[in-house]
């Protein structure tokens, strides 16, 4: 659904459409914390993942009514969650003895980064870009933040299954192909038993 509104505010560039390219981002990247963060680094005063989702719920709706206030932070806000991720991914793969997760992990990060700083370089440097004739920056920041957000989103959810469900061996392989520098889709497949419920 995000996609579609991306195209359309991409092809209108009407406020709605904006809106709605921008919130459906939020929206997803909420539904990804409340669902995957991991439980080891909520805040002290959270004890289970309902009263987690109940925060993240409440912070969203929140953003979601103060971006019709002032709609020019949304950008911003959007980064500050990717920032977050970002560390995240980092203080996560410091702990993690996995290669293909360690590997996974530093290819989010490094398309998180040079997405961000084409965003930048397109959001203050415009008319720079401009006089060079190459206008093509934004498209991509879309580009390489939606590789970006596949990327950390599966490895959140591997070492989500990797701490709440290890009976199950979650590991990581790549569609097409899984070879040691495969450059693919990741997923996660489940090698143990099939007893996979997942404690909340």
């Amino acid at each position: 659904m995000g996609g579609l509104f991306s195209a359309y505010f991409h092809m209108t560039l009407s406020f709605v459409g904006q809106m709605l390219d921008e919130l459906s981002i939020l929206w997803v990247l909420a539904v990804a914390y409340a669902a995957w963060f991991p439980r080891r680094l909520y805040p002290s005063f959270i004890k289970d993942r309902s009263t987690f989702s109940s925060l993240v719920l409440m912070f969203t709706v929140v953003t979601t009514l103060f971006s019709f206030v002032r709609p020019a932070a949304n950008a911003y806000v959007l980064n500050c969650f990717g920032f977050h991720l970002t560390c995240v991914v980092v203080a996560e793969m410091q702990r993690c003895s996995d290669q293909k997760a360690v590997r996974l992990g530093k290819l989010s990060v490094a398309m998180w980064t040079l997405a961000v700083s084409c965003w930048l370089s397109d959001r203050f440097g415009c008319s720079f870009w401009q006089r060079m004739n190459f206008c093509y920056l934004h498209g991509v920041w879309h580009i390489l933040i939606v590789m970006a957000v596949v990327y950390a989103s599966t490895l959140i959810a591997f070492l989500d299954a990797s701490y709440e469900i290890p009976y199950c061996r979650p590991a990581l392989q790549y569609w097409p192909c899984d070879n040691r520098w495969a450059l693919g889709l990741p997923h996660i497949v489940l090698k143990g038993t099939t007893k996979t419920r997942k404690r909340c």
